[in-house]
């Protein structure tokens, strides 16, 4: 395990594209490739986070936070994990016309630098809002939000796109996936808990047209009935060329059917404040690595990596990693007193892709930590 010293009725608006910090797909573009190197669709939240909590709040008592922050919650949590790694990334949502929609498209079009020309703003429609308490390193949240618009903005047609997320439900087949799919792009299918028990892989349609499926550890025992998330992750290649196992404390692993290759990458060693997102993080990270063309074990490592620099911030969106924490994490790992080589070496393809000195093109502008402030001029 490698040692950590990292710091703990609108309309369509779309903004110009921002060049990335470090393009990690720089050696595989070409003029004939499709606009987004990423496409996704879902509910866009108006996250709350309080963090320094004792203990968990006890009923019929008032307890006090340390810190707070807001953020775009939900899908931008995925869309700015990308989007922080240099990937183009375009996102169809639903916003509310009231002022935390306001807020959430602010911070993901000017802020992010993503593309919402696939989304709307909906009249009258409030904004979803989650409530997340952080404490012990583990989260509590309440959710606020009306049933959602009856067109939601997935287009039957979506954008051209190296790869697309997709987050699979039980019973429920979206058909923008195989449109994407039988367009050439790579979907890679996450998943939630199954409410209704059955733990079935047939009740999930559009799982034949991923490339790759990452559940956890517990969710990937359930659907193949294996008694170890290993054993659960090749029997999951029977129906995805892909599969990674997230292990929580004890990294991942995944195999790919179609090369042979299998790896295993422990965690890094870090303090946590809050996991919020950091799911959606690894995943991001491991479809940056795959679109890179790099070896399953570097994208492994990569995700795990961008993953254990979210958990160290607040946040969901908020927390996840760009390429100047990247790139400072190498360099303070590196000059760790009795730092394990080996551990060095796992990571060491990052020497090619963060520079020395990172400058940044443009100013990142990140979610700003509470609303209402108002701007200095």
């Amino acid at each position: 395990m490698i040692a950590s010293t990292a710091p703990a009725g609108k309309g369509p608006r779309k903004g110009p594209h921002r060049q990335p910090q470090v393009d990690p797909l720089a050696p595989l573009r070409a003029p004939d490739d499709p606009p987004w190197d990423v496409y996704l669709t879902g509910t866009v939240f108006l996250d709350i986070i309080f963090t320094g909590l004792d203990s968990a709040p006890v009923r019929g008592t008032e307890s006090w936070a340390r810190g707070m922050g807001s953020s775009p919650g939900g899908v931008a949590n995925m869309a700015t994990a990308l989007a922080r790694l240099g990937l183009r990334t375009s996102l169809a949502a639903a916003f509310g016309d009231d002022h935390y929609g306001d807020y959430c498209w602010d911070a993901l079009q000017h802020g992010e630098g993503i593309d919402l020309s696939p989304s709307r703003t909906v009249p009258g429609w409030h904004s979803p809002v989650t409530v997340s308490m952080a404490y012990e390193g583990e989260r509590t949240m309440v959710s606020h939000g009306h049933e959602p618009p009856p067109e939601e903005p997935a287009p039957e047609c979506p954008p051209r796109a190296r790869a697309a997320v997709a987050s699979l439900a039980p019973g429920v087949s979206a058909p923008w996936i195989a449109q994407a799919a039988s367009k050439g792009t790579r979907v890679f299918g996450d998943v939630g808990w199954d409410d209704t028990g059955a733990w079935d892989l047939a009740g999930l349609p559009d799982l034949r047209h991923c490339e790759a499926f990452l559940p956890n550890a517990e969710e990937a025992m359930r659907y193949t009935g294996a008694d170890c998330p290993r054993a659960a992750a090749h029997a999951l290649t029977e129906y995805v060329p892909t599969a990674v196992v997230t292990l929580g404390a004890d990294g991942a692993y995944a195999v790919d059917r179609r090369t042979g290759e299998t790896a295993e990458v422990p965690a890094i060693a870090v303090e946590a404040l809050d996991p919020t997102g950091a799911g959606d993080v690894f995943v991001a990270g491991f479809v940056a690595g795959t679109l890179a063309d790099w070896p399953l074990a570097d994208r492994l490592a990569f995700a795990g990596l961008t993953a254990a620099l979210s958990v160290q911030e607040f946040g969901g969106s908020l927390s996840a990693p760009g390429w100047s924490e990247i790139a400072a994490w190498w360099r303070r790992v590196q000059s760790v007193e009795g730092q394990s080589q080996a551990a060095l070496r796992r990571y060491g393809f990052l020497a090619g892709l963060v520079p020395e000195e990172l400058v940044r093109p443009w100013p990142l502008r990140r979610a700003v930590p509470t609303i209402g402030f108002r701007r200095s001029a």
